[in-house]
This record gives C-alpha cells, structure tokens and sequence, in this order.
C-alpha cells in the first residue's frame, strides 16, 4: 500500500481535529466527520490542562496564526495546592517546581478552555469538516479502500480510516472487538463556579487561583482548577470543580439526575466541610453540573495493522485523574499525523507507518492509562492512618523546600513521568497532579 491519498477521521473533538489540521499541513487530503449538528451543539466541556507534550503536538500540527492564537487564549498553569476540608492549606507547590519554565512555549504548560480549544482547531478545517454525520460502520474494500457508512445514508472513501470517536467509539468496536470499556470505579460530579468578585471575596484566595485539591478523610476528593484567561479574551474567568468518589457512595441513577438533584448529592458528601466551600458548590452554574462515571480501556496486546486505526479515548480512555487523556490523545495526532505525512511523501509505505504509530502508542497509552488508575486508587484511599500520614508528608514538604522541589519537579525524559508519580506509587502516598 502506497501513501494516503486521503484520510477519513471520524470524530471532530481535539484529537481529532488536531490529526485533521496535522495532515493537511503534511500536504495531505483529509475529512472529518463529525455527528454534532454544530459548533457548540452541546456540552463541550471545562478548563483542560495542556502540557509540554500537548503543546508540542498543537505546535507541530496548527498553522502558525492559529498557534498564536492559542498561545494568546490560554491561561496560565498555576501553583498546585493542597488543602483540608476546612481550608486550611496544606501545602503549595509552586509553578516554576512543577512546571519550569521554557524558553520555547511549545514545552511549556497551559490552561486551556476547552470550547475555545475545539474552535480554534477548526480554523481553517471548514472545507473538510461535515457536521451531523453519525459514523455507523466501515467497509474494507478489496482495492484497499476504507468506505465509512453514516446514519443518515451518505458514505464516504477513503484510502484510511481513522477512529476519532471517543470513549463509546464504534471504530473501535468494529475494529478491534477484543478491546472492552471497564469500570474504573470512580465518579466525578463536575461543576463551574463563576469567578465574579463576589466569589473571590467569599472564597480563599488558594482556591481562586492555580489547581488544587481538597484533601479528605473519606473515599473521595474535591479537584478544582481555575481558568483564569489573559486580558482582552472574551471568556469569562471560573473554577472547575469536581468531586470525585467510589460509586458505592452515590445513587445508582446519579448519572442521569437533574442538577438540583446532584447539588443534593454533593451536598450530602460535602457534610462537615468548611461553609463557605459548600455554599460555593451549592451556588455553581446549574447547566454545568454532571456526574461521569468513570470508565478505562488499554490498549492491549499488538494486533496486525490495516489502513483503519484509532487514536485518543477510543484506544486509550483513562479517568481524568492526572490530567493525561487530552495531551496523550494529541500526541496520538502529532504522531499519525507525522508517520502519514511521510507516508505521502513517499518515504514509507502507510501500512508500514499506522504499525510504527501503532506500536509506540501502545506503549504510551497503557502506561497513561495503569498510571491514571493507580492515582485513582491513592485519590481515594482513607483512614485516620492514611489521612495523617498524608497530611504529615505534606506538611514536611512544606516546610523544606529542597524536599519540595524534589519530589515535585518533572522527571529528566518523559514530562508523563514525574520523579514524583514513581514516588507517589512507591509510598502508597498522596495523590499528585499531572505536570
């Protein structure tokens, strides 16, 4: 098989697209089919934290303008902090410890909006973006085409057929039926709080800042997340916030429940807390409200190449717990997007490069994935014990900052694989947030 003469992506969420503008700068043909019927259809999600190996993956795929862009929209990443339930902080690591500084702003750390994101990489993609096209099964033709069948009739060929759909992905089911969705045995409940100037004074101004977490004695805590974005953007500053716990804590419907239900709900797990963070979460933004029960897939053991093949949460979902499923699925996209580019180029064959994308996302994938679930267990586990065996740690690294830095600072290689995850594992410690 040649090279790409042109690439059907189903799925236009960040992957997604930022595969489809990594093509097209690559000089090759691509479509995407997306089933929302718009821009902004639904819900498109909170803050998301993009680091160096995302960063890199939006520089090397965006045309120069849209990079820009970008860098002009985003936010900063903040001090990460940690605090009881009666805010009474812990400990705060600093930016410059857990994200150094670069020179280059393709390795550095970035608050993004996540609406804001998906528009910006749609400049440009006009022409090759179909709204309303509901991916419902693929053909593999014997001229080694890939023909892509859609809900309403249309089909669609093309030479390779990527699966950019997601946690529920039926790319993926069809193409690799081996490959299950799992419980991961947590929900998160998510909320946005408005930063008005009333909620900063009503707040601590930790929590108004940077990322932090709520550090409890029980199954569960409380991440928040400030987008806080530069002068003369037009969004509007908030906090994410989500309190993530076991599903044995909640009712068994709580996915489906209205917002004034899951205030009740975060309410009940909120007892005891500080007041003052409780009326914070009872006054969130009501539409943004909505409870996830988290689920994962790892890639699994290699499996023989063809011109279909997935990227992002299709592959790899992951809960949201060191914030790795966005940047990994974009370094799925940088990387494709590159091995196909050469595929045109007439440097290999694009069979030759889906198996070397393949292949080192597999790797990539799965430790994203073993990494996100053992920090969910450390999230979540409690006891008096534990509890002040944690709340000691912090207080120690607080109070030496050569301990702090050195077990906060971002290991020598990989930036998904901090010197302090391996410590975190090693001492069944605190949980610790992704760089």
């Amino acid at each position: 098989m040649s090279g790409p003469g042109r690439v059907i992506v189903i799925g236009g969420g960040i992957g997604g697209l930022c595969l489809a503008q990594g093509l097209r700068r690559a000089g090759v043909d691509v479509a995407v089919h997306e089933r929302d019927a718009a821009v902004g259809s639904r819900w498109e999600g909170y803050r998301i934290h993009i680091n160096p190996v995302g960063a890199r993956a939006l520089h090397a795929c965006l045309p120069d303008a849209v990079w820009h862009e970008f860098l002009a929209t985003a936010g900063r990443a903040g001090d990460f902090g940690w605090l009881t339930e009666q805010l009474r902080e812990l400990l705060v690591v600093e930016e410059a410890i857990m994200y150094p500084g670069a020179e280059d702003p393709a390795e550095s750390h970035y608050a993004a909006d996540r609406p804001t994101l998906r528009r910006l990489l749609l400049t440009g993609l006009e022409d090759a973006v179909q709204f309303g096209a509901e991916f419902v099964g693929y053909e593999q033709r014997d001229d080694g085409t890939v023909l892509a069948r859609f809900a309403d009739g249309r089909t669609a060929v093309g030479d390779v057929l990527v699966g950019a759909d997601g946690a529920g992905s039926r790319v993926r089911r069809q193409y690799l039926p081996q490959l299950h969705t799992h419980p991961a045995g947590a929900v998160g409940i998510a909320h946005k709080i408005w930063l008005t100037d009333e909620v900063r004074r009503a707040l601590p101004p930790r929590l108004c800042t940077g990322m932090n977490i709520v550090h409890v004695d029980a199954p569960c805590f409380l991440f928040t997340s400030v987008f806080d974005p530069p002068p003369g953007t037009a969004a509007r500053p908030y906090v994410l916030c989500a309190l993530v716990t076991r599903p044995d804590l909640l009712p068994p419907d709580v996915t489906e429940l209205d917002d004034d239900a899951l205030r009740a709900v975060v309410d009940v797990l909120a007892a005891g807390w500080h007041p003052q963070l409780r009326l914070a979460l009872a006054g969130s933004d009501p539409e943004s409200r909505g409870a996830v029960a988290f689920r994962y897939t790892e890639p699994g053991p290699a499996w023989p190449s063809t011109q279909v093949t997935v990227i992002g949460d299709a592959i790899h979902l992951m809960p949201p717990i060191g914030g790795l499923g966005g940047n990994t699925a974009l370094r799925d996209a940088h990387l494709l997007s590159r091995e196909l580019g050469a595929a045109a180029r007439g440097e290999r064959d694009t069979l030759a490069a889906i198996s070397e994308y393949e292949s080192d996302m597999r790797d990539y994938g799965a430790a994203a994935v073993r990494f996100a679930l053992t920090q969910k267990d450390l999230a979540l586990s409690h006891g008096a014990v534990a509890t002040t065996a944690a709340r000691s740690w912090f207080r120690i690294c607080a109070a030496v900052p050569a301990l702090r830095r050195r077990t906060f600072a971002p290991g020598p290689t990989d930036p998904a694989a901090p010197r302090a995850w391996e410590r975190a594992r090693a001492t069944a410690g605190p949980p610790v947030p992704a760089p």
